[in-house]
């Protein structure tokens, strides 16, 4: 791996600083409060995501051309690294409205882009992701889910596993095999599928570990008519812009990552500096410190690669793919380390739920599943060494 010497490797300027002050502000006013709740009752964030939607961080990464506010890779990472740093399941808004419109700005015609990013971009319509199934999770290609041609349309049948904000979201890329006997892989096409498409309906609610308040639910298609103009790119392309678009969203699960760990650590840092053993506070004690600068060096390093492969995935760096795998698979490491360490310093009031830790714990656990996980991740950068 080399760095592209042309540019820097990130720069976070002035206006990534307002982003995230900005965003910081919206977090705390009125994502916070609700995000106990939110996760106690398994609701959908709704106060959140009327705040993301007032403030333009609903989904900030769409072009200003399709009335977005077109922030750049690293800038949509901070929106989620911050919303994240308070609630979790309420990151998941924009981290998958960019997971799941990604498709269609890397491959999608100009036609399909204005018919469906407008509205993502104003708010009005969320935007998820249906690849995974029962069977095919890290194995994509063995996808069963069927489109077959009709006329000028497509018929689409079978089910999707795992998806993100289904039943909340109003539009769906999803793929789809449409020529059972083409060469594994170069016979899947990708389809925007509406919400309200006759025949495509929702399964119940997985109960999770964590992100509670964030859906998580089969799609079901029952002979659902997809019309000929929402193919997104040729078909047959499915699979190859399905990878291309996780080299990209990669990043904001690293974002997340570091968000959680962010807010993690913040929270304990406050409760030893005031947790009074031994007629002195335990922040005085060397143990406890020890555990603090290593949570808070190996969340920095995080920090620096998630910000290193946004870099790369707004240039569209070559070696974006070992950069973009690399940064989630370490962020939500970290994540998981330092929420675990977290709720070992408040000891017993970090198991409970009467602070945030022991749900910022749970939640960082999807971080190294989600998205491939962190086993498949080091495949992909393994590969990437190989190839040279």
């Amino acid at each position: 791996m080399s760095a592209n010497t042309d540019f820097p490797l990130f720069q976070v300027n002035e206006d990534h600083e307002a982003i995230r002050e900005a965003v910081r502000d919206v977090a705390e006013a009125k994502i916070a409060p609700f995000a106990a709740a939110v996760d106690e009752e398994s609701r959908y964030p709704q106060e959140a995501h009327d705040a993301l939607v007032a403030s333009d961080f609903f989904a900030p990464h769409v072009p200003e051309e399709y009335d977005g506010v077109g922030a750049d890779a690293l800038a949509t990472c901070i929106v989620i690294e911050e919303v994240a740093r308070v609630c979790a399941s309420s990151s998941l808004i924009p981290a998958v409205n960019k997971l799941g419109s990604l498709p269609v700005i890397l491959g999608g015609s100009e036609e399909v882009k204005r018919k469906y990013l407008p509205a993502l971009a104003r708010g009005e319509a969320g935007f998820s992701y249906g690849l995974s199934e029962r069977e095919a999770g890290s194995d994509t290609a063995a996808m069963k889910c069927r489109a077959k041609p009709d006329g000028d349309d497509w018929i689409l049948s079978g089910q999707k596993s795992w998806i993100t904000n289904a039943g909340v979201s109003e539009y769906y890329t999803v793929l789809a095999v449409t020529d059972p006997d083409g060469a594994r892989g170069n016979n899947i096409t990708a389809f925007v599928v509406e919400k309200s498409d006759e025949g495509f309906t929702f399964g119940e609610k997985e109960r999770k570990l964590g992100i509670k308040g964030s859906p998580t639910r089969e799609l079901i298609f029952d002979n659902v008519r997809i019309p000929g103009d929402r193919i997104v790119g040729a078909p047959g392309e499915g699979l190859k812009i399905a990878l291309r678009t996780l080299d990209h969203t990669r990043v904001t699960i690293g974002a997340q990552a570091v968000g959680i760990a962010q807010g993690a650590l913040e929270q304990a840092t406050a409760y030893v500096k005031e947790r009074q053993q031994f007629g002195k506070r335990i922040a005085d004690f060397q143990g406890i410190q020890f555990m603090l600068a290593d949570m808070a060096m190996e969340l920095e390093a995080a920090r620096q690669m998630v910000y290193v492969a946004a870099a790369k995935s707004e240039r569209g760096d070559a070696d974006l793919p070992f950069f973009g795998a690399a940064a989630k698979c370490y962020a939500s490491d970290v994540a998981m380390k330092v929420t675990t360490d977290a709720v070992q310093l408040l000891g017993g009031a970090g198991y409970t739920r009467d602070f945030p830790l022991e749900r910022m714990m749970r939640d960082a656990k999807i971080t190294q599943i989600y998205e491939g996980t962190n086993q498949v991740q080091r495949i992909v950068m393994a590969r990437q060494l190989l190839k040279g």
